[in-house]
């Protein structure tokens, strides 16, 4: 699994990804859950965007017009993070932007800050975990009244879930709906297969009692063959 066996090693070691009983949004209860707020250092936000940037250079077209925008507010961290690892790591001098909850009205005024998008501009969302996929529904007008359309976005995990009234998920439906490929760093299923029984730090995370509340959970809430 290279960076993606390295990238949850990194969640779970920096308390991102969890196990146990929570209650999502939505009311489900499940027993894995994924909380980003927890990058909250240095050192952890610029090895997330160091996997962000490799996640990229492997899934997408990188030219001289390609712009990341972060949405407002866990993108905006996220955005300049990458554009520095792209260029550290990979020689890369990559634009980037993100917007504002509300726009200013002084100023330069406008809803966009960093780059400003125009016609001709590929632009990859950077977002952080995708279960609905409000943030790139908010943020596609804004970037689409500039004239510059959406390439990808990234996501750090993909939980693979089906709507509340739906039987695709929040990239199946962002695909049907707008023609967006999501690029995850990791899925569900990867998470699971890395840490079944396989000792972190000298400690199990996924034994077989929790494999099979997790694999029950999915069974019910995920569509595991969704194909991007």
């Amino acid at each position: 699994m290279d960076y993606k066996a390295d990238f949850i090693n990194f969640m779970a070691r920096a308390e991102v990804l969890t196990f146990g009983d929570f209650t999502t949004k939505s009311g489900r209860k499940t027993p894995y859950f994924v909380n980003t707020g927890k990058y909250n250092d240095g050192e952890a936000i610029t090895k997330l965007g160091e996997f962000y940037a490799h996640c990229i250079m492997k899934n997408c077209n990188i030219t001289e017009e390609t712009v990341l925008f972060g949405p407002a507010y866990k993108g905006i961290p996220l955005v300049i993070t990458v554009a520095i690892a792209l260029f550290k790591h990979h020689g890369i001098n990559i634009k980037y932007c993100f917007n504002r909850k509300e726009a200013k009205t002084h100023g330069e005024g406008g809803e966009i800050v960093g780059h400003k998008l125009s016609s001709g501009d590929k632009v990859i969302v950077i977002e952080d975990v995708i279960t609905a996929g409000t943030a790139i529904r908010e943020v596609l007008p804004i970037i689409e009244q500039t004239g510059a359309t959406v390439e990808a976005l990234i996501v750090s995990v993909n939980r693979m879930e089906k709507g509340q009234n739906s039987e695709f998920t929040a990239i199946q439906e962002i695909k049907k709906e707008f023609g967006i490929v999501t690029h995850p760093i990791v899925n569900v299923k990867d998470v699971l297969k890395h840490l079944h029984n396989q000792p972190l730090d000298g400690k199990i995370l996924i034994d077989d009692e929790l494999k099979s509340r997790m694999e029950s959970y999915m069974s019910e809430y995920c569509n595991l063959e969704e194909n991007v």
